[in-house]
Parts: structure tokens; C-alpha cells; sequence
């Protein structure tokens, strides 16, 4: 079986290399939350990663990883851009943000003929979650059976204010129900009494430490490129005076689950996922990552 591809969401990263805070130094020797990224998926066994990125930013990012990763990984790239018509949308909608997580997904549909898994670039998700998708990907993955990574709501909180998270509905036999964004979820209390609630019309409901959430993790093969194509449309339709609608990825499993297209298994990690949310996030996660590279699960320069 061929190896999987890692899709990386980065259509907003090279616009000032350097300065956004995914291409943030992290590591000992600067490096970026994506390169650990990377480096996870090539010691998992992922064959190729492909960047979803700006057209006009492809000679930078070029310029970044391309010579770092040869030898290591094929690279390629897909652009996220605001033709319509390639989805089979025939209007010319003046916007300035594309159009969400699911239609740059969709943008790599000529880059990928194999399962793949799709990560943010700004997010650092740990090397367990890599193997463990990298391992679904090549025994278990169909069109009928794909999967997300759950990680418990405790792992992925911030101190510093509220965040939103994917929160999961877990059958019984560890497949997806639902998913349900929440944006208001924080840490209430001190001490001992500290507790994760999440606010909804104004009451706070308490939180299990243990929830499965999505952190936009997910596993695929390229059927969701014509189930997502397939719903486009209607969503532009709804929403075209409307500048800020996003079409995310959750919404593409969630009615592929819902018309049984297709069944999601939530792989449960316990791996911490790190992001810099707030500013004061940043030395907490450069301090997590030193103590991942003093207990020798990194090396101290990774490429």
C-alpha cells in the first residue's frame, strides 16, 4: 500500500515569514511548530507532505522546505484561492478570506490520490498521534471508514483565556456521532476546585477533563474530495452575501456520518497538543518542547 500524505492548512502562514505566529521559533535552534509537525509524520512512515498555501507565497515557502526536506519526504503544494469555478460555482464572489478549512482541503484534490491526513500548521499535536494515524491510515482506512484524532479537552486548554474546540460524540464502539463546535470553553476555579466548563446562551455546563475533541486532525481518503465538492455549491449559494461564511471541515464528516456515508473512528491520544491561542502561550510551549528534547524524544535540531 502506497504511504499516506500529510495535508498541511497554511494557506495563512508566508505572508511575513518570520513574524505570523505559526513560523514562530520554538525549539532549541528556532525551530517552527510545522517542522516538529513534519518531522513526527516522517518517523511515522507518511511519504509525501503537501502545504496548502497562497499562490503568491509558494517561492518563500519553496525557499524554506524544500531544501530542508529533500531526501527526507516529497513536497508539493496546492493553492487556495478565490476561482470558483474549478468546484463547479459559477459566481464571482468579491471576498477577502477564502472560503474555510474544508474548501482548501478541497484544493489539494489533484495533489492527492492516496489516504492522507489533514493538520494545521500551527498547531503541535505530538509524535503519538502521528503514529497512531500513520498506522490507520495503511491497515484500516476506507471510503467507508475514516477517522479523526480525539484528544482529551484537559490536554488542549489554555491558562490564559477561553478556547474553542470540535467536542465529539463517542459511540460505544469508539466512532463519531457528532461533532459540535464549542467556542467558549476555559478553566473555572483554582486549585483543586479548578474545573473545564464551556458556555452556551449565557450557562456555563461543566466539562469531563477526559472529552474527546477534534483539533481539526483528521483522517481521509479522497472521497472527501467529492463529498465536499458535492456540497459546495449549496453552501456558496447560502451564503454568498455573506463575507465571513467559512465551509470547515467538520461539516463534511458530520453529514457523511449523518446520510452513513461513512463512519469516523476517534483514535484516542494522550498526547498534550500545544498552540499559541495567546501570546502568553508562547514560553509555555518553547519550556514543553525543551523538556521533549531533554527527555530525547526530539533532537535538539531536528533537519
Amino acid at each position: 500500500m502506497s504511504k499516506p500524505t500529510l495535508l498541511i492548512l497554511a494557506a495563512g502562514m508566508a505572508s511575513r515569514y518570520g513574524s505570523l505566529k505559526q513560523v514562530d521559533g520554538f525549539g532549541p535552534h528556532g525551530e517552527t511548530i510545522i517542522d516538529y509537525s513534519i518531522y513526527d509524520a516522517i518517523r511515522a512512515g507518511f511519504g509525501k507532505v503537501v502545504f496548502i498555501i497562497r499562490e503568491e507565497f509558494l517561492e518563500k515557502m519553496k525557499e524554506v522546505f524544500d531544501k530542508k526536506l529533500e531526501g527526507k519526504i516529497e513536497v508539493d503544494y496546492a493553492f487556495q484561492d478565490f476561482d470558483l469555478t474549478k468546484f463547479g460555482v459559477n459566481h464571482v464572489i468579491e471576498r477577502t478570506k477564502p472560503w474555510g478549512t474544508a474548501h482548501a482541503v478541497m484544493s489539494a484534490k489533484d495533489k492527492v490520490n492516496e489516504p492522507f491526513c489533514v493538520i494545521n500548521a500551527d498547531d503541535f499535536y505530538g509524535s503519538d498521534s502521528f503514529d497512531k494515524m500513520a498506522k490507520f491510515l495503511t491497515t484500516e482506512v476506507s471510503d467507508q471508514q475514516m477517522s479523526l484524532m480525539g484528544f482529551q479537552v484537559g490536554n488542549t486548554m489554555s491558562d490564559y483565556g477561553y478556547v474553542s474546540r470540535g467536542v465529539c460524540e463517542v459511540s460505544p464502539t469508539g466512532h463519531m456521532d457528532s461533532v459540535t463546535e464549542r467556542t467558549n470553553i476555559y478553566y473555572k476555579g483554582e486549585g483543586d476546585d479548578r474545573k473545564i466548563v464551556y458556555e452556551e446562551n449565557g450557562v456555563e455546563n461543566d466539562l469531563d477533563p477526559e472529552t474527546r475533541v477534534s483539533m481539526n486532525f483528521w483522517g481521509f481518503t479522497p472521497k472527501i474530495f467529492e463529498v465536499a465538492q458535492a456540497m459546495f455549491p449549496a453552501f456558496v449559494e447560502e451564503n454568498k452575501e455573506n463575507l465571513k461564511a467559512e465551509f470547515f471541515i467538520p461539516s463534511v464528516p458530520d453529514y457523511m456520518v449523518k446520510h452513513k456515508l461513512a463512519d469516523f473512528k476517534v483514535i484516542p491520544t494522550s498526547s498534550k497538543w500545544f498552540g499559541v491561542t495567546y501570546k502568553e502561550d508562547k514560553p509555555i510551549v518553547q519550556e514543553s518542547i525543551s523538556k521533549l528534547v531533554a527527555d530525547g524524544v526530539y533532537p535538539e535540531k531536528l533537519f
